[in-house]
């Protein structure tokens, strides 16, 4: 547990001091590269529960403290100490004698009785420490106060839901290959390897419980990829045809564009900005046996990339907050600042008005994010049809914009589809 508690502990100090959950767990695990798998699955569940309950873990530490910390590298110590003893079911003895071992290792032994009496109070305290939220939005929610204020202004009668879904753990959904196989004949497959699924719609299955990829039958051959149901709208949301051309713009790591190109017979370019990212679009394409034109470049600066010939379809895939997907990167919620969202406007309104004049007339272009913030999602898509005459909102299962909520089935998407044609005439 020694190596799993520091591990743990230096990977939520990273992502304190503003680094990316991923890149820091993927540096530690380069780092410590003799860790065994259960250890690595250990350090990553740890860092990310202490994350999602962040907001509570603090307030609690905060009231357990006498003055503050001298020593920077205790607090992510002793926040994923008390997640522990909160959330796991390792033994509680041997938590606090592991986190006070740990203040040693890390040159903060003076530390050693400091540690332990934090943690043994907590352990006592803890019937009234639960209590904190009561009081306390942000240690109630595990969100920040600015982030809690904008779902109940935007989302009234939601809000709650919204903040305990984000603070769950997701689902894992499968995208079954049409090339490959179909629906019932893979449910069958996993229930021979001892997998529990159910059929969510059309080509997505969930499984009761998360397993890793290499025990997902036929992975390696390309049969079934790994992405929300949520996610999946966007293939389906095209209204491909056979022949199109279509453009996949902040492509990767190339699901949808993979999703497409099983979907139909299409002729497919996918562009990012991120060379390092479009390995991932690559490494999907080839799984799948799948064939797309990939391209490094800027989906703003379409000069630089463009061959000048029209596409039939355009996906929009923009950047954005990712307020919808907080469940699988809890880091974002404490990374993002409020003032971060006009910033991801700016850019999509740029990404927007860059890529339209690519639309053929007559052509579709989907805009997504997985945010659940309006001013990148309608308030954009508002603000793009009043500077642009000869764009129509189609609409969507009904309704003119889909915005999706996180929920038990999928995370949280916005789409609003387009369709160039003539301005009206003056």
């Amino acid at each position: 547990m020694l190596a799993i508690q520091r591990g743990a502990m230096q990977v939520v100090s990273e992502v304190l001091a503003g680094r990316n959950l991923n890149d820091a767990l993927s540096q530690h695990f380069r780092q410590y590269f003799r860790l065994e798998p259960a250890e690595r699955a250990a350090i990553q569940d740890i860092s990310y529960g202490t994350l999602r309950h962040l907001g509570w873990l603090r307030a609690v530490l905060s009231k357990l403290l006498l003055k503050p910390l001298t020593d920077p590298q205790l607090e992510p110590l002793l926040l994923i100490a008390i997640y522990q003893l909160e959330y796991t079911r390792a033994a509680p003895y041997a938590i606090v004698d592991h986190a006070v071992t740990v203040t040693t290792k890390i040159g903060a032994g003076g530390a050693k009785g400091l540690v332990n009496a934090i943690l043994r109070n907590f352990q006592r305290q803890r019937e009234t420490l639960l209590k904190l939220g009561e009081r306390n939005e942000v240690a109630c929610y595990s969100h920040p106060q600015w982030w809690i204020n904008l779902l109940k202004k935007h989302y009234p009668t939601e809000w709650q839901a919204m903040l305990a879904t984000a603070n769950s753990h997701p689902p894992m959904t499968l995208r079954i290959n049409a090339r490959k196989t179909d629906a019932p004949a893979y449910l069958k497959l996993l229930a021979e390897a001892g997998i529990a699924a159910k059929w969510l719609d059309d080509a997505a299955i969930q499984l009761l419980e998360a397993v890793p990829v290499t025990r997902l039958p036929q992975f390696a051959e390309g049969w079934v990829s790994v992405q929300d149901e949520g996610a999946q709208l966007a293939a389906k949301l095209l209204d491909l045809q056979e022949g199109q051309s279509v453009l996949d713009a902040c492509a990767a790591p190339g699901g949808k564009t993979c999703h497409m190109l099983e979907m139909a017979k299409v002729d497919v370019i996918a562009i990012d900005h991120d060379e390092a990212r479009l390995s991932r679009v690559h490494e999907n394409l080839s799984r799948l046996q799948l064939s797309a034109t990939v391209k490094c470049g800027d989906a703003a600066k379409p000069t630089e990339w463009w061959d000048g010939k029209p596409f039939d379809r355009i996906l929009a895939d923009v950047p954005c907050s990712a307020s919808g997907v907080v469940r699988r990167h809890p880091d974002i919620k404490w990374l993002r600042r409020e003032t971060d969202i006009a910033q991801f406007a700016t850019q999509q309104a740029e990404i927007l008005d860059a890529l339209w004049p690519l639309l053929a007339e007559g052509g579709k272009l989907l805009y997504a994010t997985c945010s659940i913030f309006p001013q990148e999602n309608g308030e954009q898509i508002n603000a793009f049809l009043a500077r642009h005459e000869d764009a129509v909102l189609l609409p969507l299962a009904g309704e003119i914009q889909q915005q999706l909520t996180p929920n038990a089935r999928h995370d949280g998407f916005y789409y609003a589809l387009l369709a160039k044609g003539a301005p009206p005439a003056r």
